[in-house]
Protein backbone atom coordinates (compact mmCIF):
# COMPACT_ATOMS: atom_id res chain seq x y z
CA UNK A 1 0.00 0.00 0.00
CA UNK A 2 1.44 2.92 -1.07
CA UNK A 3 -0.13 6.82 0.51
CA UNK A 4 1.25 9.48 -1.54
CA UNK A 5 -0.04 12.72 -1.76
CA UNK A 6 0.10 14.82 -5.07
CA UNK A 7 -0.53 18.51 -5.76
CA UNK A 8 -3.14 19.25 -2.62
CA UNK A 9 -3.63 15.98 -0.67
CA UNK A 10 -3.84 12.30 -0.98
CA UNK A 11 -6.66 10.50 -2.53
CA UNK A 12 -8.06 7.34 -4.09
CA UNK A 13 -10.87 5.25 -5.02
CA UNK A 14 -13.43 4.39 -2.69
CA UNK A 15 -13.25 0.90 -1.76
CA UNK A 16 -10.11 0.64 -3.76
CA UNK A 17 -7.26 2.88 -2.58
CA UNK A 18 -9.26 4.49 -0.04
CA UNK A 19 -10.56 2.48 2.67
CA UNK A 20 -10.94 2.51 6.14
CA UNK A 21 -7.87 1.11 6.78
CA UNK A 22 -5.67 3.16 4.62
CA UNK A 23 -7.18 6.45 6.20
CA UNK A 24 -6.16 4.70 9.53
CA UNK A 25 -2.41 4.55 8.37
CA UNK A 26 -2.43 8.18 7.12
CA UNK A 27 -4.17 9.45 10.27
CA UNK A 28 -1.76 7.50 12.90
CA UNK A 29 0.93 9.08 10.68
CA UNK A 30 -0.36 12.98 10.73
CA UNK A 31 -0.37 12.19 14.50
CA UNK A 32 2.77 10.90 15.26
CA UNK A 33 4.11 14.38 13.14
CA UNK A 34 2.27 16.36 15.50
CA UNK A 35 2.73 14.36 18.49
CA UNK A 36 6.88 14.30 17.77
CA UNK A 37 8.70 16.14 20.61
CA UNK A 38 5.79 15.05 23.09
CA UNK A 39 3.15 17.67 22.08
CA UNK A 40 0.08 17.84 22.42
CA UNK A 41 -1.58 20.29 19.83
CA UNK A 42 -5.58 20.94 18.99
CA UNK A 43 -5.92 19.05 15.63
CA UNK A 44 -9.16 20.50 13.17
CA UNK A 45 -11.38 17.57 11.35
CA UNK A 46 -13.25 18.36 8.53
CA UNK A 47 -15.15 16.77 5.70
CA UNK A 48 -17.01 17.52 2.83
CA UNK A 49 -19.84 15.94 0.91
CA UNK A 50 -18.90 12.99 -0.75
CA UNK A 51 -19.89 9.26 0.52
CA UNK A 52 -19.07 8.29 4.05
CA UNK A 53 -16.84 11.80 4.84
CA UNK A 54 -18.71 11.97 7.87
CA UNK A 55 -17.71 8.52 9.23
CA UNK A 56 -13.87 8.92 7.71
CA UNK A 57 -13.81 12.08 9.53
CA UNK A 58 -15.11 10.55 12.71
CA UNK A 59 -12.08 7.51 12.26
CA UNK A 60 -9.55 10.16 11.80
CA UNK A 61 -10.63 11.86 14.94
CA UNK A 62 -10.43 8.37 16.92
CA UNK A 63 -6.93 7.61 15.55
CA UNK A 64 -5.98 11.54 16.75
CA UNK A 65 -7.58 10.53 20.18
CA UNK A 66 -5.84 7.32 20.78
CA UNK A 67 -2.69 9.30 20.06
CA UNK A 68 -3.41 12.05 22.92
CA UNK A 69 -4.33 14.31 20.10
CA UNK A 70 -7.29 16.44 21.26
CA UNK A 71 -9.40 17.52 17.82
CA UNK A 72 -12.11 19.79 16.92
CA UNK A 73 -14.15 17.37 14.43
CA UNK A 74 -17.01 19.51 12.67
CA UNK A 75 -20.54 18.90 13.18
CA UNK A 76 -21.85 19.33 9.15
CA UNK A 77 -19.94 19.34 5.74
CA UNK A 78 -18.01 22.34 5.14
CA UNK A 79 -15.49 23.88 2.78
CA UNK A 80 -11.48 22.88 2.92
CA UNK A 81 -10.77 26.69 3.46
CA UNK A 82 -13.04 27.16 6.70
CA UNK A 83 -10.98 24.32 8.55
CA UNK A 84 -7.65 26.14 6.90
CA UNK A 85 -9.27 29.58 8.91
CA UNK A 86 -9.82 27.37 11.96
CA UNK A 87 -6.56 26.30 12.22
CA UNK A 88 -5.90 29.92 12.58
CA UNK A 89 -8.49 30.74 14.27
CA UNK A 90 -8.03 28.26 17.11
CA UNK A 91 -4.40 28.12 16.98
CA UNK A 92 -4.58 24.35 16.16
CA UNK A 93 -1.82 22.47 15.31
CA UNK A 94 -3.00 21.73 11.99
CA UNK A 95 -6.06 20.33 10.01
CA UNK A 96 -6.94 17.01 8.57
CA UNK A 97 -9.92 17.44 5.55
CA UNK A 98 -11.40 14.23 4.08
CA UNK A 99 -12.28 15.46 0.55
CA UNK A 100 -11.39 14.35 -2.74
CA UNK A 101 -12.03 18.39 -3.53
CA UNK A 102 -13.27 18.51 -7.50
CA UNK A 103 -12.49 14.56 -8.24
CA UNK A 104 -14.78 12.32 -10.01
CA UNK A 105 -17.76 10.64 -7.19
CA UNK A 106 -15.94 7.69 -6.71
CA UNK A 107 -13.05 9.24 -5.09
CA UNK A 108 -12.34 10.21 -1.72
CA UNK A 109 -9.36 11.41 0.41
CA UNK A 110 -6.95 13.37 2.53
CA UNK A 111 -5.68 17.04 2.98
CA UNK A 112 -3.35 17.95 5.48
CA UNK A 113 -3.12 21.57 6.53
CA UNK A 114 -0.19 22.79 8.92
CA UNK A 115 -0.68 25.37 11.39
CA UNK A 116 -0.37 28.26 8.81
CA UNK A 117 -3.59 26.78 7.62
CA UNK A 118 -1.94 26.82 4.48
CA UNK A 119 -1.61 23.26 2.13
CA UNK A 120 1.50 21.44 3.35
CA UNK A 121 4.95 22.31 1.57
CA UNK A 122 7.09 19.44 -0.08
CA UNK A 123 8.59 19.28 3.09
CA UNK A 124 6.12 18.35 5.69
CA UNK A 125 4.82 16.22 3.23
CA UNK A 126 7.76 14.36 2.96
CA UNK A 127 7.87 13.66 6.39
CA UNK A 128 4.31 12.63 6.40
CA UNK A 129 4.85 10.20 3.40
CA UNK A 130 7.74 8.42 5.44
CA UNK A 131 5.62 8.12 8.53
CA UNK A 132 2.45 6.76 6.59
CA UNK A 133 5.72 3.92 4.95
CA UNK A 134 6.94 2.96 8.16
CA UNK A 135 3.27 2.60 9.80
CA UNK A 136 2.10 0.26 6.78
CA UNK A 137 5.36 -1.93 6.79
CA UNK A 138 4.16 -2.33 10.84
CA UNK A 139 0.42 -3.11 9.91
CA UNK A 140 -2.48 -2.23 11.59
CA UNK A 141 -0.83 -2.52 15.22
CA UNK A 142 0.55 0.65 14.91
CA UNK A 143 -2.77 2.14 14.67
CA UNK A 144 -3.53 3.68 18.03
CA UNK A 145 -7.54 3.76 17.66
CA UNK A 146 -9.45 5.50 20.78
CA UNK A 147 -12.98 4.91 21.48
CA UNK A 148 -16.05 6.25 19.46
CA UNK A 149 -17.01 8.42 21.88
CA UNK A 150 -13.66 9.52 23.56
CA UNK A 151 -13.85 12.89 25.36
CA UNK A 152 -10.55 14.39 23.33
CA UNK A 153 -13.30 14.68 20.13
CA UNK A 154 -14.90 17.75 20.36
CA UNK A 155 -17.69 18.79 17.79
CA UNK A 156 -17.55 21.68 16.15
CA UNK A 157 -19.45 24.28 14.57
CA UNK A 158 -16.94 26.63 12.13
CA UNK A 159 -19.65 28.61 10.34
CA UNK A 160 -19.61 32.18 13.17
CA UNK A 161 -15.90 32.44 13.66
CA UNK A 162 -15.21 32.09 9.48
CA UNK A 163 -18.32 34.30 8.49
CA UNK A 164 -16.38 37.07 11.56
CA UNK A 165 -13.25 36.72 9.54
CA UNK A 166 -15.08 36.67 5.81
CA UNK A 167 -16.47 40.11 7.37
CA UNK A 168 -12.81 41.71 7.73
CA UNK A 169 -11.94 41.01 4.07
CA UNK A 170 -15.23 42.92 2.50
CA UNK A 171 -17.79 45.08 3.36
CA UNK A 172 -20.92 42.14 3.78
CA UNK A 173 -23.17 44.86 4.56
CA UNK A 174 -22.42 47.01 1.59
CA UNK A 175 -23.70 43.83 -0.57
CA UNK A 176 -26.22 42.70 1.17
CA UNK A 177 -27.82 46.23 0.68
CA UNK A 178 -26.52 46.65 -2.98
CA UNK A 179 -29.46 44.58 -4.11
CA UNK A 180 -27.58 42.46 -6.45
CA UNK A 181 -28.99 39.08 -8.00
CA UNK A 182 -26.22 36.27 -7.70
CA UNK A 183 -26.66 32.63 -8.62
CA UNK A 184 -24.56 30.16 -6.36
CA UNK A 185 -23.56 26.85 -8.05
CA UNK A 186 -22.86 24.23 -5.49
CA UNK A 187 -21.95 22.02 -7.33
CA UNK A 188 -23.57 19.37 -4.53
CA UNK A 189 -20.74 20.39 -2.55
CA UNK A 190 -19.54 22.13 0.52
CA UNK A 191 -20.40 25.74 0.16
CA UNK A 192 -24.27 25.11 0.51
CA UNK A 193 -25.62 27.86 2.18
CA UNK A 194 -22.54 29.80 2.84
CA UNK A 195 -23.18 32.68 0.21
CA UNK A 196 -26.78 32.93 1.41
CA UNK A 197 -25.99 33.04 5.14
CA UNK A 198 -23.52 35.83 4.66
CA UNK A 199 -25.06 38.02 1.88
CA UNK A 200 -28.80 37.24 3.68
CA UNK A 201 -30.81 39.72 5.42
CA UNK A 202 -30.82 42.47 2.86
CA UNK A 203 -31.72 43.72 -0.91
CA UNK A 204 -29.51 41.18 -2.53
CA UNK A 205 -30.95 37.92 -3.50
CA UNK A 206 -29.06 34.62 -3.66
CA UNK A 207 -30.19 31.81 -5.30
CA UNK A 208 -28.58 28.17 -4.63
CA UNK A 209 -28.29 25.42 -7.59
CA UNK A 210 -27.62 21.81 -6.63
CA UNK A 211 -27.40 23.11 -2.84
CA UNK A 212 -28.20 19.76 -1.74
CA UNK A 213 -25.63 16.62 -0.96
CA UNK A 214 -25.50 13.94 -3.49
CA UNK A 215 -22.68 12.09 -3.00
CA UNK A 216 -23.00 11.09 -7.31
CA UNK A 217 -22.87 15.05 -7.67
CA UNK A 218 -25.68 14.64 -10.26
CA UNK A 219 -23.28 12.36 -12.09
CA UNK A 220 -20.80 15.40 -12.83
CA UNK A 221 -17.85 15.83 -11.57
CA UNK A 222 -17.91 19.12 -9.32
CA UNK A 223 -14.87 20.93 -11.06
CA UNK A 224 -16.36 24.75 -11.74
CA UNK A 225 -15.39 24.37 -15.83
CA UNK A 226 -17.83 24.97 -18.30
CA UNK A 227 -18.21 21.28 -19.41
CA UNK A 228 -19.60 20.82 -15.97
CA UNK A 229 -22.11 24.01 -15.71
CA UNK A 230 -24.29 23.40 -18.25
CA UNK A 231 -27.39 24.57 -15.96
CA UNK A 232 -25.61 27.45 -14.45
CA UNK A 233 -24.73 28.65 -17.97
CA UNK A 234 -28.44 28.56 -18.83
CA UNK A 235 -29.75 30.21 -15.80
CA UNK A 236 -27.69 32.88 -16.23
CA UNK A 237 -28.30 33.26 -20.39
CA UNK A 238 -31.98 33.69 -19.10
CA UNK A 239 -30.87 37.06 -17.63
CA UNK A 240 -31.93 38.29 -14.01
CA UNK A 241 -28.36 37.86 -12.55
CA UNK A 242 -25.49 39.77 -12.21
CA UNK A 243 -22.79 37.12 -11.11
CA UNK A 244 -23.00 33.82 -10.98
CA UNK A 245 -20.74 32.03 -8.45
CA UNK A 246 -19.07 28.25 -9.04
CA UNK A 247 -17.58 26.80 -5.86
CA UNK A 248 -16.25 22.67 -6.37
CA UNK A 249 -16.62 19.95 -4.17
CA UNK A 250 -14.99 21.49 -1.11
CA UNK A 251 -15.45 25.07 -2.18
CA UNK A 252 -11.64 26.32 -2.70
CA UNK A 253 -12.09 26.61 -6.15
CA UNK A 254 -14.19 28.80 -8.20
CA UNK A 255 -15.80 29.49 -11.60
CA UNK A 256 -17.19 32.85 -12.67
CA UNK A 257 -19.76 32.96 -14.75
CA UNK A 258 -21.34 36.95 -15.97
CA UNK A 259 -24.23 38.65 -16.58
CA UNK A 260 -24.71 37.63 -19.95
CA UNK A 261 -23.62 33.65 -19.26
CA UNK A 262 -20.28 33.52 -20.77
CA UNK A 263 -17.97 31.81 -18.32
CA UNK A 264 -15.04 33.95 -17.38
CA UNK A 265 -11.98 31.84 -17.77
CA UNK A 266 -9.77 31.19 -14.76
CA UNK A 267 -6.51 33.31 -16.11
CA UNK A 268 -9.36 36.17 -16.39
CA UNK A 269 -10.36 35.82 -13.15
CA UNK A 270 -6.72 36.02 -11.82
CA UNK A 271 -6.07 39.09 -13.71
CA UNK A 272 -9.51 40.49 -12.47
CA UNK A 273 -8.98 40.29 -8.88
CA UNK A 274 -5.20 41.61 -9.78
CA UNK A 275 -6.92 44.84 -11.03
CA UNK A 276 -9.39 44.90 -8.45
CA UNK A 277 -7.28 44.40 -5.56
CA UNK A 278 -4.52 46.83 -6.44
CA UNK A 279 -6.75 49.80 -8.45
CA UNK A 280 -10.13 49.54 -6.28
CA UNK A 281 -9.02 48.20 -2.97
CA UNK A 282 -5.63 50.06 -2.82
CA UNK A 283 -3.70 47.20 -2.27
CA UNK A 284 0.27 46.71 -2.82
CA UNK A 285 2.68 44.05 -3.52
CA UNK A 286 4.09 41.55 -5.37
CA UNK A 287 1.35 38.56 -6.47
CA UNK A 288 1.88 34.94 -6.95
CA UNK A 289 1.30 32.58 -9.78
CA UNK A 290 1.65 29.22 -10.80
CA UNK A 291 2.95 28.02 -14.46
CA UNK A 292 0.41 27.73 -16.01
CA UNK A 293 -1.62 30.97 -15.19
CA UNK A 294 -1.86 33.94 -17.03
CA UNK A 295 0.52 36.10 -18.88
CA UNK A 296 -2.16 38.94 -18.24
CA UNK A 297 -0.36 39.23 -14.68
CA UNK A 298 3.10 40.16 -16.09
CA UNK A 299 1.42 43.11 -18.17
CA UNK A 300 -0.22 44.16 -14.92
CA UNK A 301 2.67 43.80 -12.82
CA UNK A 302 4.15 46.18 -15.44
CA UNK A 303 1.68 48.82 -15.29
CA UNK A 304 1.07 48.51 -11.63
CA UNK A 305 5.32 48.15 -11.15
CA UNK A 306 4.58 45.20 -8.66
CA UNK A 307 6.60 42.07 -8.95
CA UNK A 308 4.97 38.69 -10.26
CA UNK A 309 6.42 35.36 -8.87
CA UNK A 310 5.68 32.09 -11.00
CA UNK A 311 5.88 28.84 -9.12
CA UNK A 312 4.92 25.39 -9.86
CA UNK A 313 1.69 24.03 -9.95
CA UNK A 314 -0.21 23.52 -6.80
CA UNK A 315 -1.02 25.70 -3.23
CA UNK A 316 1.94 23.48 -1.86
CA UNK A 317 4.49 25.92 -3.93
CA UNK A 318 2.24 29.28 -4.23
CA UNK A 319 1.85 29.08 -0.10
CA UNK A 320 5.17 29.59 0.77
CA UNK A 321 6.01 32.26 -1.84
CA UNK A 322 2.86 34.21 -0.84
CA UNK A 323 3.96 33.89 2.58
CA UNK A 324 7.75 34.82 1.80
CA UNK A 325 6.92 37.70 -0.37
CA UNK A 326 3.58 39.04 2.08
CA UNK A 327 2.06 38.60 -1.21
CA UNK A 328 -1.69 40.10 -1.85
CA UNK A 329 -2.51 37.68 -4.34
CA UNK A 330 -1.79 33.73 -4.94
CA UNK A 331 -3.44 31.75 -7.91
CA UNK A 332 -3.91 28.56 -10.28
CA UNK A 333 -5.34 27.77 -13.28
CA UNK A 334 -7.38 25.23 -11.37
CA UNK A 335 -10.02 27.94 -10.05
CA UNK A 336 -7.86 28.66 -6.92
CA UNK A 337 -6.96 32.19 -5.16
CA UNK A 338 -5.68 33.44 -1.80
CA UNK A 339 -5.28 36.40 -0.13
CA UNK A 340 -3.24 38.38 1.88
CA UNK A 341 -4.60 39.11 5.10
CA UNK A 342 -6.81 35.88 5.25
CA UNK A 343 -5.27 32.40 4.82
CA UNK A 344 -2.62 31.49 2.31
CA UNK A 345 -5.10 29.03 0.81
CA UNK A 346 -7.78 28.94 -1.91
CA UNK A 347 -11.23 30.23 -0.93
CA UNK A 348 -13.80 30.17 -3.55
CA UNK A 349 -16.28 32.14 -1.60
CA UNK A 350 -14.34 35.17 -0.76
CA UNK A 351 -13.31 34.71 -4.79
CA UNK A 352 -16.83 34.71 -5.32
CA UNK A 353 -17.62 37.61 -2.91
CA UNK A 354 -14.86 39.81 -4.17
CA UNK A 355 -16.30 39.51 -7.84
CA UNK A 356 -19.61 40.96 -5.92
CA UNK A 357 -18.01 43.08 -4.34
CA UNK A 358 -16.09 44.50 -8.38
CA UNK A 359 -19.33 44.64 -9.73
CA UNK A 360 -20.62 47.12 -6.68
CA UNK A 361 -18.07 49.60 -6.55
CA UNK A 362 -17.49 49.64 -10.68
CA UNK A 363 -21.59 50.26 -11.21
CA UNK A 364 -21.16 48.31 -14.30
CA UNK A 365 -22.02 44.92 -15.34
CA UNK A 366 -18.91 41.99 -15.42
CA UNK A 367 -18.72 42.13 -19.22
CA UNK A 368 -17.92 45.66 -18.90
CA UNK A 369 -15.14 45.29 -16.13
CA UNK A 370 -13.68 42.50 -18.30
CA UNK A 371 -13.64 44.61 -21.18
CA UNK A 372 -12.08 47.51 -19.46
CA UNK A 373 -9.07 44.62 -18.68
CA UNK A 374 -8.69 43.63 -22.33
CA UNK A 375 -8.39 47.63 -23.35
CA UNK A 376 -5.17 47.29 -20.58
CA UNK A 377 -3.84 44.44 -21.65
CA UNK A 378 -4.93 43.03 -25.11
CA UNK A 379 -7.16 39.94 -25.68
CA UNK A 380 -6.05 36.74 -24.21
CA UNK A 381 -7.77 33.25 -25.28
CA UNK A 382 -7.12 30.13 -22.89
CA UNK A 383 -8.20 26.68 -23.07
CA UNK A 384 -6.81 23.30 -21.45
CA UNK A 385 -7.17 19.64 -23.05
CA UNK A 386 -7.18 16.76 -20.25
CA UNK A 387 -6.16 13.75 -21.66
CA UNK A 388 -7.55 10.56 -20.07
CA UNK A 389 -5.04 7.33 -19.81
CA UNK A 390 -5.22 4.07 -19.02
CA UNK A 391 -4.84 3.67 -15.21
CA UNK A 392 -3.02 0.47 -15.55
CA UNK A 393 -0.61 1.96 -18.13
CA UNK A 394 -0.41 5.54 -16.56
CA UNK A 395 3.22 5.42 -14.78
CA UNK A 396 4.90 3.94 -18.24
CA UNK A 397 2.41 6.03 -20.47
CA UNK A 398 3.64 9.70 -18.37
CA UNK A 399 7.24 8.73 -18.37
CA UNK A 400 7.52 8.21 -22.32
CA UNK A 401 5.49 11.36 -23.01
CA UNK A 402 8.04 13.62 -20.60
CA UNK A 403 11.10 11.75 -21.89
CA UNK A 404 10.01 12.80 -25.46
CA UNK A 405 9.84 16.23 -24.95
CA UNK A 406 12.95 16.10 -22.32
CA UNK A 407 15.45 14.36 -25.43
CA UNK A 408 13.29 15.87 -28.15
CA UNK A 409 12.53 19.31 -27.18
CA UNK A 410 10.43 21.19 -30.03
CA UNK A 411 12.29 24.07 -31.59
CA UNK A 412 8.43 25.32 -32.32
CA UNK A 413 5.26 24.96 -31.58
CA UNK A 414 2.64 25.38 -34.52
CA UNK A 415 5.33 27.27 -36.52
CA UNK A 416 6.23 29.82 -34.03
CA UNK A 417 9.66 29.55 -32.74
CA UNK A 418 10.39 28.31 -28.87
CA UNK A 419 12.25 30.91 -26.94
CA UNK A 420 12.01 29.59 -23.53
CA UNK A 421 11.40 26.40 -21.81
CA UNK A 422 10.50 25.47 -17.80
CA UNK A 423 10.71 22.19 -17.73
CA UNK A 424 10.70 21.53 -13.29
CA UNK A 425 6.99 21.24 -13.08
CA UNK A 426 6.38 19.12 -16.86
CA UNK A 427 7.04 21.46 -20.02
CA UNK A 428 6.22 24.94 -20.56
CA UNK A 429 7.10 26.31 -23.73
CA UNK A 430 7.16 30.32 -24.16
CA UNK A 431 6.64 31.08 -27.71
CA UNK A 432 8.04 34.16 -29.24
CA UNK A 433 4.72 35.75 -29.89
CA UNK A 434 4.25 35.48 -26.02
CA UNK A 435 1.83 33.10 -26.37
CA UNK A 436 2.82 30.29 -24.38
CA UNK A 437 1.86 26.06 -24.12
CA UNK A 438 2.18 23.19 -21.22
CA UNK A 439 1.92 19.89 -20.46
CA UNK A 440 1.78 18.32 -17.33
CA UNK A 441 0.84 14.89 -15.78
CA UNK A 442 -1.30 14.51 -12.78
CA UNK A 443 -0.13 13.25 -9.68
CA UNK A 444 -3.75 12.30 -8.39
CA UNK A 445 -5.27 10.81 -11.59
CA UNK A 446 -4.10 8.87 -14.83
CA UNK A 447 -4.46 12.33 -16.66
CA UNK A 448 -2.18 14.57 -19.07
CA UNK A 449 -3.29 18.07 -19.16
CA UNK A 450 -2.12 20.10 -21.94
CA UNK A 451 -2.63 24.28 -21.60
CA UNK A 452 -2.13 26.97 -24.05
CA UNK A 453 -2.73 30.85 -23.60
CA UNK A 454 -2.70 32.90 -26.94
CA UNK A 455 -4.32 35.74 -28.63
CA UNK A 456 -7.41 34.17 -29.89
CA UNK A 457 -9.14 30.70 -29.80
CA UNK A 458 -7.65 29.44 -32.96
CA UNK A 459 -4.29 30.11 -31.91
CA UNK A 460 -4.70 28.46 -28.68
CA UNK A 461 -6.08 25.55 -30.19
CA UNK A 462 -3.19 25.43 -32.92
CA UNK A 463 -0.61 25.29 -29.93
CA UNK A 464 -2.44 22.57 -28.27
CA UNK A 465 -2.83 20.46 -31.22
CA UNK A 466 0.79 20.47 -32.23
CA UNK A 467 2.08 20.04 -28.97
CA UNK A 468 -0.85 16.34 -28.58
CA UNK A 469 0.69 15.48 -31.70
CA UNK A 470 4.62 16.01 -30.90
CA UNK A 471 4.30 13.23 -28.35
CA UNK A 472 1.13 11.40 -30.01
CA UNK A 473 -1.75 11.54 -27.16
CA UNK A 474 -4.12 14.04 -29.03
CA UNK A 475 -6.65 11.51 -29.72
CA UNK A 476 -8.47 11.47 -26.55
CA UNK A 477 -8.48 14.92 -25.77
CA UNK A 478 -11.09 16.80 -23.41
CA UNK A 479 -11.52 19.87 -24.49
CA UNK A 480 -11.84 22.62 -21.56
Amino acid sequence: MKIRFGTDGWRGIVGDDFTFEALRYAAQGVAEYLGAGGERPLVVVGYDCRFGSEAFAAEVARVLAGNGLPSLLFDRASPTQVASWTVIDRRAGGAAVVTASHNPYMFNGLKYKPETGSSAPPEVIADLERRIDDIVRQGAGAVKLARPDDPLVSRYDPRPAYYEQIGRMVDLEALRGAGLAIAHECMHGSAFGYLTDLLGGGRTRVRELHGDRNPYFGGVNPEPIPSNLGEALAVMRQGGHDLCVATDGDADRVGIIDERGTFVTQLQVYALLMRYLIEVRGWRGPVVRSINMTSMADRLGEIYGVPVHEVPVGFKNIAPRMMETDALLGGEESGGFAFRGHIPERDGILAGLFFADMILRAQKPLSDILADLESQVGRHAYARHDIQMRRETYEHDRRRVLETLAEHTPREVAGVRVERVRDDDGFKFVLADGSWVLLRSSGTEALIRVYAEAASPEEVEARLTALEEIVGIGEHAARH
